[in-house]
């Protein structure tokens, strides 16, 4: 049986990807991670796609 995810489901679970990467980022103490960069600006991408505005939910 497969499982499959609402749409809004789906945009809940990247939403919650997205601020666990922001966490991330934010506890890495300002060192460079290319790879890190890349998943949040990917995970952006996927929002907008959504309609998200990430710009509301974004850690400063």
């Amino acid at each position: 049986m497969i499982n499959e995810l609402t749409e809004k489901e789906l945009i809940t679970t990247t939403i919650d990807r997205y601020t666990e990467l922001q966490q991330i980022k934010k506890a890495n103490g300002g060192h460079e991670n290319q790879m890190l960069d890349y998943f949040i600006k990917v995970t952006i991408a996927k929002l907008s796609s959504m309609g998200v505005n990430v710009e509301e939910i974004t850690l400063n």
